[in-house]
């Protein structure tokens, strides 16, 4: 996809992996919406943040009527990046971190693309992008609830794309393994080091979808970093 004077909405852009993404659409030509709970310090003349709650059905429709007013309807990109993560044995997990990751995690990607995708297949172009993770993949130990959350997106996003792919709308599913971002704010038993992997090794990713052939579609792209315990470092 061309990127010049598309529209694209980025969630979770205030830090980390979306960050770094809007970052990157913007310097293609792109106009971003980015949606955000706490307010992004970014000022550039294509980018509008828009502070929303992503568990919140109604402030995300809010969100996206600002958008498109803003903007245009032409949404051709949505990235879902939106997530957040508790780690505790599966009996000691509090309710509320249960349902806060269901909410952002799954809930908030199906409230966002319901609303783009009608237009997308007006459009007969599109580009949904669904940051899963390792976690999507594999079962964790303490990261059960965060895991279940992540298989969900998984599972949303390979049925989706045979939902969707005859409108010329392209779905794909990244899985990140360890990435230094805010992630493990609230997981004491994992500290961010340099031997993770960084969100602009995310966003080259994610910009290398978007930039592919219109018949050429990446379903699903596991990524990790090569040593993630150093080199030498266990196995």
């Amino acid at each position: 996809m061309d990127l010049n004077n598309k529209v694209a909405i980025v969630t979770g852009c205030s830090k980390g992996i979306g960050l770094a993404t809007t970052k990157d659409i913007l310097d293609k030509g792109a106009k971003v919406a980015g949606w955000s709970r706490s307010k992004t310090e970014l000022n550039h003349p294509n980018f509008m943040n828009f502070q929303m709650d992503i568990r919140d059905e109604k402030s995300v429709e809010k969100a996206y009527n600002e958008t498109i007013n803003h903007f245009s309807k032409d949404i051709y990109i949505l990235i879902n990046n939106a997530g957040l993560g508790y780690s505790a044995l599966f009996e000691d997990l509090k309710m509320d971190e249960w349902h806060q990751m269901f909410e952002t995690n799954v809930n908030g990607i199906f409230y966002t693309t319901r609303l783009v995708l009608p237009h997308m297949k007006t459009l007969g172009e599109g580009h949904i992008i669904n940051i899963s993770s390792i976690a999507g993949n594999t079962g964790i130990e303490t990261m059960s609830a965060y895991c279940a959350t992540k298989f969900a997106v998984r599972g949303l996003s390979q049925s989706l794309y045979k939902e969707v792919r005859n409108y010329g709308i392209k779905v794909t599913c990244i899985y990140p393994g360890s990435v230094q971002t805010n992630f493990f704010d609230e997981i004491d038993s994992v500290t961010v080091n340099e031997n993770m992997m960084k969100p602009t090794d995310i966003s080259s990713t994610i910009m290398h979808c978007l930039e592919s052939d219109p018949n050429f579609h990446h379903v699903d792209i596991e990524v990790r970093p090569l040593m993630p315990y150093g080199k030498g470092g266990k196995k």
